[in-house]
């Protein structure tokens, strides 16, 4: 087996110490300098391995937005059907507010003015949504296509609010909740 590239390896140590500088310090404060600080290196060298800072962001952002195959995704490629699905959403991971939360409102908040990153967000996204509609419609044959769509539109909204609002909201039975709505949903199919 072929070792990594000390260039591959620095990157992917570059990328991470984006990550963590972003969740600690948003958007708008992840400078290279700070960046190089975390990651234990020079400017220097974290423009040498990865460019400058659009390009380390938009790198940073296809990272956290990959699955372990690398695509696109916010559902990990190991989940393979609609219980798999909800159980991780709703899941005491994905639903608890961590300093994820932060890398992703940040990610959001680029992807305002800066259209690949959008494209990046986009992109995940719609192949979690996609990925939600194909399990829906295993999972619920008979129903109609556009219900499953909409209805795989509605269980990745709920997520990602319950998400969200948990940043705020610490109250114990929201996530049992936005799962009992996502279930009361999935009923009605």
């Amino acid at each position: 087996m072929a070792r990594p590239s000390v260039a591959d390896e620095r990157r992917e140590q570059i990328i991470e110490a984006t990550l963590r500088t972003i969740s600690e310090h948003g958007i708008s404060k992840t400078t290279l300098d700070r960046i190089a600080d975390t990651a234990g290196m020079s400017r220097g060298h974290v423009r040498h391995f990865v460019g400058n800072r659009d390009r380390l962001l938009l790198d940073a952002a296809r990272a956290f937005y990959a699955d372990e195959n690398g695509e696109p995704a916010i559902l990990p490629a190991a989940v393979d059907d609609l219980d798999g699905a909800l159980d991780f959403l709703f899941g005491g991971e994905f639903a608890a507010s961590t300093s994820e939360n932060a890398i992703v409102l940040a990610f959001v908040e680029l992807a305002r003015t800066t259209p690949e990153i959008a494209d990046v967000l986009a992109a995940s996204y719609a192949s979690t949504r996609e990925r939600l509609a194909a399990y829906i419609a295993r999972a619920k044959p008979h129903a109609a296509a556009a219900a499953r769509e909409a209805a795989a539109q509605g269980v990745l909204s709920t997520a990602l609010g319950n998400v969200f609002i948990g940043d705020f909201d610490r109250d114990e039975g929201r996530t049992a909740r936005a799962r009992a709505a996502v279930d009361a949903l999935l009923a009605a199919l």
